[in-house]
């Protein structure tokens, strides 16, 4: 699990059960901020129901996002807001936007927008999420 200013990123549900622990001993701020990493060998695999059985382990009120390595990534955009999570994608996780072409972060983003704008899926700008995670520095 690596640590991030208020949040993790956790391959697999043991790490969860560590999360929650932490959570109980007042180690982790509110709400807890959790990305849930699919796809890494020897992590959780990126199908759905290991995803769902991730999900129903997540604390209360966290927040969190559901993202996949590789050719998965963007699949993992359509995924993620459909069991009530957030997106991530970028060059960290996959550097091709499809079969032999190498991407560009900017490139994974406006894919990954169009994908959730073509859902109906609200996407909020920067300024728009540092606000409502109570984030602070920024810009």
């Amino acid at each position: 699990m690596r640590e991030f200013s208020r949040g993790w990123v956790s391959l697999d549900t043991g790490q969860l059960v560590f999360v929650e622990e932490l959570i109980r001993d007042g180690l982790v701020e509110d709400p807890p901020l959790l990305q849930l990493c699919m796809g890494i060998p020897y992590g959780a695999p990126d199908d759905p129901s290991t995803l769902m059985a991730m999900v129903h382990r997540l604390p209360a009120g966290a927040v969190f996002s559901a993202f996949s390595i590789g050719r998965m990534q963007l699949a993992y955009a359509a995924l993620a807001p459909i069991v009530g999570g957030n997106v991530r994608v970028g060059l960290e996780d996959n550097i091709y936007l499809s079969r032999g072409r190498l991407a560009t972060n900017a490139e994974l983003v406006e894919r990954a927008v169009a994908i959730l704008e073509g859902m109906n899926v609200r996407v909020l700008g920067p300024g728009e999420v540092r606000e409502r995670l109570a984030l602070r520095g920024g810009g």
